[in-house]
């Protein structure tokens, strides 16, 4: 199994502020499978993704990946293993304003051994002819495009994707879905991705619907949808 996280346990703040997050996590996900966690606000579904990605520590539990094992690992080893393993794309993009948008992708590739040909991606991303640009020059759309490049072109095992299209409107959130779908197709990455639109589910390989920090289904979805046929 590519992906295995073990009895996953979180909670904040101490006494009787203590609010239980995660209560006893458990997924299994495939390579190359593309898996929603699926929840209304406070579900705990942002902060599963955090677990994963090692932005954020679990109070108990185990994740391991390929049979790596994250609580095994010193800071060190941590940063290293988010470098070669994991890209991330936010609800906010982070871009870097004064550098144009090959330049913002370029910044992912630097983080990689094994780097994707940046003017190719460009061509899978519909930016190559905006590489010149600058992010405020850009639409939302392609501003999401491009941060979307710079997690992929390092070709990272997982792509952690939290509420990818919470700032875009329907149109463009529907672009956005086709084109992680796409490159989940073409370079294999298995893909987290958090939201709270239940349609989006249609589009998975998992689906994982979490509540009040417990797992209220897991499963195979048998008849996916392209996420250009997604309605809501």
């Amino acid at each position: 199994m590519f992906l295995e996280i073990n009895n996953i346990k979180k909670s904040f703040g101490e006494g009787e502020n203590k609010t239980e997050v995660l209560k006893g996590i458990d997924i299994q996900i495939e390579k190359g499978e593309i898996c929603v966690l699926l929840g209304p606000s406070g579900s705990g579904k942002s902060t599963l993704l955090n677990i994963i990605g090692g932005i954020d520590s679990a109070d108990s539990g185990s994740i391991s990946i390929n049979g790596d094992k994250t609580e095994d690992m010193n800071e060190k080893a941590l940063t290293l293993y988010r470098r070669k393993h994991l890209g991330y794309i936010f609800q906010q993009y982070n871009l870097i304003p004064n550098l144009n948008i090959k330049e913002n992708v370029e910044v992912g590739a630097y983080l990689s051994d094994s780097p994707l040909d940046v003017d190719e991606l460009l061509k899978t991303l519909g930016l190559y002819e905006h590489r010149h640009k600058l992010p405020n020059q850009l639409s939302g759309g392609q501003q999401q495009r491009t941060a979307i490049g710079r997690a992929i072109v390092k070709n990272p095992d997982i792509l952690l994707c939290d509420e990818p299209t919470g700032a875009l409107d329907y149109n463009t959130s529907k672009e956005i879905l086709a084109l992680i779908e796409e490159v989940n197709k073409k370079y294999g990455n298995t893909v987290i991705m958090v939201t709270h639109n239940d349609a989006i589910k249609n589009m998975a390989d998992r689906v994982v619907k979490l509540r009040d920090g417990m797992i209220r289904k897991n499963y195979i979805n048998e008849q996916k949808t392209a996420a250009a046929d997604l309605d809501w």
